[in-house]
């Protein structure tokens, strides 16, 4: 968390009972994050309403919510003396209504007692502050581990919570698990004209609405470098060799579990595409000047939508093209 400490840095191996009574800041001045859940992967949070622009992320006392720490309460960290923890909310616990199971989109009917309303991180992350952001994006984290991560992966026994919620612990022999990232590397390819190329190599896959384009990305496999994987997936997807691939940048994805980590290559806009693998529908070279318009157009224009600004993929693109 930034400007913060993280959960499992003050929890160490001690179970969250021992953290809360170790720090009094974590159990009398706590402020909690209520999440409920979307669908699988997805998690929404309870955000003010957006005033020009700007939204924030709602924090209640933790007593405000459950006069006892839910067991399932995660700790966020700690920040000028006061922990955030995060809990999975429903209506006995925060006596108002949250987003149903199996719900998507914004839930713009659901609204807290307190005139705030439930959105998807994907569709505020990039509103918030670096703090709000940084709480927000862990707690999701956080819930999808523990929801995926029920049973020890050694013996099938059910595991239980330690550490404040950043690691388990095996209820059968003991074994303890810690929170697990999937790094994935997604590269912007340009076609090498001049400093920053003049086109760029977008892609589609066949589950995504009508007209919309991303630059390339895959997971990391076992033994491979970075610079690897990214030779690897280009052609696997396009079927197209990168040369000069060079680091960006990267971001947290907890949808589940990921971490982008961005790169940019040029390759031969000569060179046929052969979308070999069948996770690409569609691979275009685009022009800047297309690129551009789409963004200064709020993201889309016809034959064009970008990812969005939240993403990595849709800073990457506005980066290279106000180049």
């Amino acid at each position: 968390m930034p400007g913060g400490e993280r959960g499992h840095a003050a929890g160490g191996s001690a179970g969250a009972d021992s953290v809360a009574a170790a720090d009094p800041a974590l159990a009398g001045a706590a402020k909690a994050l209520s999440l409920g859940q979307s669908r699988p992967s997805v998690a929404s949070g309870r955000i003010g309403a957006p005033q020009r622009g700007v939204v924030a992320l709602s924090l209640r006392p933790a007593a405000d919510i459950q006069a006892d720490r839910p067991d399932d309460a995660v700790l966020l960290g700690t920040l000028d003396g006061v922990g955030y923890w995060a809990v999975p909310a429903d209506e006995a616990m925060t006596g108002e209504a949250v987003p149903p199971p199996n719900s998507w989109g914004l839930w713009p009917g659901v609204r807290s007692t307190s005139g705030e309303e439930w959105h998807d991180l994907r569709a505020v992350g990039g509103l918030l502050d670096d703090t709000a952001a940084g709480l927000f994006t862990t707690a999701v984290a956080l819930r999808g581990w523990h929801d995926r991560a029920k049973f020890c992966a050694c013996c099938g026994a059910a595991v239980r919570r330690i550490a404040a919620g950043w690691a388990s612990e095996c209820t059968g022999c003991g074994r303890e698990e810690y929170p697990r990232t999937d790094p994935a590397v997604i590269c912007l390819v340009h076609d090498g004209v001049g400093v920053n190329g003049e086109r760029v190599l977008l892609a589609r896959q066949p589950v995504w609405p009508p007209e919309r384009y991303s630059v390339l990305a895959g997971f990391v496999e076992a033994g491979e470098s970075l610079e690897a994987c990214v030779e690897r997936e280009i052609a696997e997807e396009v079927g197209v060799a990168v040369r000069g691939i060079r680091y960006l940048g990267s971001q947290p994805w907890p949808f589940p579990r990921s971490v982008m980590i961005a790169f940019a290559a040029e390759a031969d806009p000569d060179a046929p595409l052969c979308l070999a693998d069948g996770e690409i529908e569609e691979a275009r070279w685009v022009p800047r000047e297309e690129v551009l318009a789409a963004l200064e157009a709020g993201g889309e224009i016809p034959g064009l939508r970008l990812p969005g600004a939240t993403s990595i993929a849709g800073q990457m693109l506005a980066g290279w093209a106000l180049a």
